[in-house]
């Protein structure tokens, strides 16, 4: 884009962008000139502030239009910025972790509301965010329920790595786990007052329609096994059981087309009450939600085989 004014160049990338199919051709374009000229302060970056910069004489470097093409090949805008809003944080992500996605932060929502109500009963709350991916689900409860105890599990070792980068770059103490989220925090076992997860729950042989999703997620933060893709959402609802405290709340996001399947294999544990499906803000089905027995059975429902934490092989965020 040397030599032309950042307007010109900003129209010519979402024409390109439009052509290649990218939902939000200008908005994605402006973002990654913005990203280029330091322009990003927070997690979201204004028209306005893209243009003021051109003003104040600060043009988007040569590699725009590079960084344009990629975008244009579908690759996501996350992994160019290398960042991810998540409800007010700010995110590294890249390849090899799954990109948190806007309607997880119902999810999230759902469980620090929880979160809040538990700890102005007792002062304190213990939450443990299942399949972690980025941590994004955790940092969210921590950086918004100040009394909260948050433990994150993550099994894929690259996953854990970025949100290893993220726990530590937000300095809010979130308690990250490299472990199998079927067995992980026995110690906890019985104590927590919420249990949120993001699985993967696609069907093995239902492969997205979106190529920064197909081509670009990982395999293990999508496909949750089994024909119906549950299998390692049913593992999570047998850990939930297992570490939540009589009255304890359980948030799982999982497919819109999936709700009753996923109410019933809450249910199927026999651990809890109160089953119900939630909606996200354009009013899909996308999360379940359930209360921990008050009266907790002696036996413990076995964990599911191949349920396990979103990064495993077996399991792992979205988030």
């Amino acid at each position: 884009m040397t030599g032309q004014p950042l307007a010109v160049a900003l129209r010519a990338a979402e024409a390109l962008l439009a052509r290649a199919g990218v939902p939000s051709p200008r908005a994605d374009a402006e973002l990654l000139a913005a990203h280029l000229m330091g322009v990003a302060t927070g997690t979201t970056v204004s028209r306005g502030q893209v243009q003021a910069a051109a003003v104040l004489g600060r043009p988007a470097p040569d590699d725009f239009d590079e960084l344009v093409a990629r975008r244009a090949a579908r690759e996501p805008l996350q992994h160019l910025t290398g960042r991810a809003p998540f409800r007010g944080l700010e995110l590294a992500v890249g390849p090899g972790v799954f990109v948190p996605r806007p309607e997880t932060e119902q999810v999230a929502e759902v469980a620090i509301d929880a979160a809040r109500t538990a700890a102005a009963r007792a002062g304190s709350v213990l939450v443990v965010d299942l399949c972690s991916g980025s941590g994004a689900i955790a940092l969210a409860v921590a950086h918004e329920v100040p009394a909260a105890v948050v433990h994150a599990v993550e099994l894929d070792r690259t996953a854990h790595e970025w949100a290893m980068r993220n726990v530590a770059a937000s300095g809010l103490g979130v308690r990250l786990v490299r472990g199998d989220a079927r067995t992980a925090l026995g110690a906890l076992d019985g104590t927590v007052d919420v249990v949120v997860s993001n699985p993967p729950y696609v069907p093995t042989g239902a492969v997205p329609v979106d190529p920064e999703v197909a081509q670009h997620d990982p395999a293990v933060a999508l496909y949750g096994l089994g024909e119906d893709g549950l299998e390692v959402p049913r593992g999570i609802a047998a850990a939930a059981a297992r570490l939540l405290r009589p009255g304890g709340s359980f948030v799982m996001e999982h497919a819109e087309v999936q709700a009753d399947a996923a109410r019933d294999l809450v249910r199927a544990t026999g651990a809890f009450d109160d089953i119900r499906t939630r909606t996200d803000l354009t009013g899909r089905a996308r999360m379940v939600v359930a209360r921990r027995n008050l009266v907790v059975s002696p036996a413990r429902p076995p964990a599911a085989p191949g349920g396990t934490g979103r990064a495993d092989v077996v399991g792992d965020s979205h988030a």
